[in-house]
């Protein structure tokens, strides 16, 4: 076996790998992006525990198993990146999303979204949605909001009552 026959092996084997370990990932047209440009991506990807490859599409055609969708394997074209992450695809997406509006010069032709395929046109929609905690927080208020309105009712009347019997008092001490 010859020595880049072997390397390549090893690259999809490690491909392979990754696409087990990450169940989110975009595959981004790669094309005219400068390296400080390029180093800036990674440097917040990396920063958000995230990750970008570079692959050739043989490569990386040959590391996706089967379960993968026939559309994935159609936007092998040309050159790309893959951005995967195995925590928040929504961080992800925000990241790709914001680099691309910045700087005009990343397009995310498709992806993998915690398992599921995810076309070009609603990568909008996943970059635009709230991140986990923000939704936890609002679940929580809108939970919480009822609960604290009954409170401040169920507390009116003590608050009236206590009040009037102030006021009494007060009338009274002045009739002394």
């Amino acid at each position: 076996m010859s020595v880049n026959r072997e390397k390549k092996e090893n690259q999809v084997q490690e491909l392979r790998d990754t696409f087990d370990r990450n169940n989110t990932f975009y595959l981004l047209d790669y094309v005219n992006i400068p390296v400080s440009k390029a180093s800036e991506l990674r440097r917040q990807l990396r920063d958000n525990d995230c990750s970008l490859k570079v692959v050739k599409n043989r490569l990386a055609l040959r590391a996706l198993l089967e379960g993968f969708p026939e559309e994935l394997k159609e936007s092998f074209q040309g050159p790309t990146g893959i951005a995967f992450t195995d925590k928040n695809p929504i961080v992800l997406a925000r990241l790709l999303k914001d680099f691309t509006v910045k700087n005009r010069i990343l397009r995310v032709k498709a992806g993998i979204v915690e398992g599921d395929f995810l076309p070009q046109k609603r990568f909008q929609e996943i970059a635009s949605l709230s991140s986990r905690n923000d939704l936890v927080a609002k679940l929580g208020y809108l939970i919480a909001y009822p609960l604290t309105q009954l409170l401040r009712t169920m507390q009116a009347p003590i608050i009236t009552l206590g009040s009037m019997l102030s006021q009494l008092k007060d009338r009274k001490d002045k009739k002394e």
